[in-house]
């Protein structure tokens, strides 16, 4: 049937090539389609696009209803058959007295139902071999519909179970994105305060090194270097006061002599004297620091 409809198609789209003659078996096609249906054509423009696509619905069309009529016409000729091929087993059963009006009731029916069961099971006679491979193939049927029915029931299951976690996993995002929404409040005014202590802790190190440069350079103009350190300073001081002690008993002396007789002549080898002690101790101070100096380079 398929091969007859294609043969049709193709037959038909040989035909009708000319855009004219298209044009032509469109008009006549549509007006005997709405003719039936007791409708009038209604106006459309006649573009190429449009009766390319009602010639090619044209030409389907009448290819089905050329094979509708092949089936209708091999119907008619079986049913006759059927018909003929009744009425001879009617008189082959009257002949024999078997007709269904001289039959019991209950044979009628049990007939009718056989009949019925032979429809049903889709089977052209009633023998019982024929109802038997009708039953076979409905249990293999059936065997293979229950195990696409539990394949089904698996498939569903597992999109039950997926379905469930995602529902479950959407609770808990909806959950999430509440208490979230919920902590931007505290959390904007937290950024807030840490903004502002950034800003302050930014302002404080710009003085810090503004403070650094300026004692930078107050060392410098003092003559600061790196060379003096807390513990060479320690040792200065601590020699400083061996110094003091040093000079302490030469000072008690001449504050001593505060107290002598004037006698410029003592005075002066007096004064001389001190002087040259000062001096050594003077030149004594600066050997210390000098040497201090040179161990800690």
């Amino acid at each position: 049937m398929s091969d007859m409809i294609s043969q049709a198609g193709d037959s038909d789209s040989k035909l009708g090539s000319d855009p004219t003659s298209r044009i032509a078996e469109v008009k006549e096609w549509l007006g005997s389609e709405f003719g039936r249906a007791g409708k009038e054509v209604p106006d459309f423009e006649y573009t190429p696009r449009s009766v390319s696509h009602l010639h090619n619905l044209c030409t389907l069309s009448q290819a089905k209803t050329r094979a509708a009529e092949i089936l209708a016409k091999d119907f008619r000729l079986k049913a006759a058959e059927y018909r003929a091929q009744a009425a001879r087993i009617r008189e082959i059963l009257e002949s024999v007295g078997m007709a269904q009006e001289n039959l019991p009731s209950n044979v009628v029916s049990s007939a009718q139902v056989l009949a019925n069961v032979a429809n049903l099971l889709n089977i052209r006679d009633t023998e019982l071999s024929s109802f038997l491979v009708a039953m076979g193939d409905i249990t293999l049927r059936k065997i293979s519909v229950e195990e696409k029915r539990t394949k089904v029931e698996k498939d569903s299951k597992v999109l039950l179970d997926h379905t469930r976690k995602a529902i479950a996993r959407l609770t808990y995002l909806k959950r999430t994105l509440a208490q979230l929404e919920d902590d931007v409040a505290p959390c904007e005014s937290q950024m807030d305060n840490w903004k502002t202590n950034l800003a302050v802790m930014a302002a404080k190190e710009r003085q810090y090194m503004q403070q650094c440069a300026n004692y930078k350079a107050m060392l410098n103009r003092v003559g600061y270097s790196p060379d003096i350190s807390h513990g060479v300073l320690v040792e200065m001081a601590e020699h400083r006061k061996e110094l003091e002690k040093k000079t302490k008993p030469i000072l008690d002396t001449l504050r001593s002599y505060q107290d002598l007789p004037p006698d410029k002549a003592l005075a002066a080898l007096a004064i001389e004297d001190k002087k040259r002690q000062y001096a050594a101790a003077e030149k004594y101070l600066e050997d210390v620091l000098h040497s201090a100096l040179t161990t800690t380079h």
